[in-house]
């Protein structure tokens, strides 16, 4: 009977030996998947700031340009004005003399529809 009581003591500490590596088992799975995590997330983190860094790179690139097709566009703007500008000081006092003569200098005519009734 000893034998047996050996025996299943045996059996005992066998099994408890398994659980024990089984925990261990799978507290180093848990610490390698934590570890797995921590290293993803940094290499996630390095992706981010260099995938930031280059939309920013383009994107002061593509604003840079846009200034300064804007900054053209407003030169172009303000020598058309001084042109418009030019152009109306030197035509004013002209167009100004054409219309008061068109309006002061009236000379009547018969309309060419109007008929004369007796």
């Amino acid at each position: 009977m000893t034998s047996q009581s050996q025996g299943i003591h045996q059996l005992l500490q066998a099994e408890k030996r398994a659980k024990d590596k089984l925990e261990e088992a799978k507290k180093r799975k848990a610490k390698r998947i934590k570890q797995a995590k921590e290293e993803a997330m940094v290499e996630i983190d390095q992706h981010r700031m260099q995938k930031d860094k280059e939309f920013r790179m383009k994107q002061a690139k593509v604003m840079g340009s846009q200034s300064s097709i804007s900054e053209g566009i407003e030169e172009q703007a303000l020598e058309k004005i001084k042109d418009l500008r030019r152009s109306y000081n030197t035509c004013a006092e002209r167009v100004l003399t054409q219309v008061l003569n068109m309006v002061c200098d009236v000379k009547p005519e018969i309309h060419t529809n109007y008929r004369a009734t007796d």
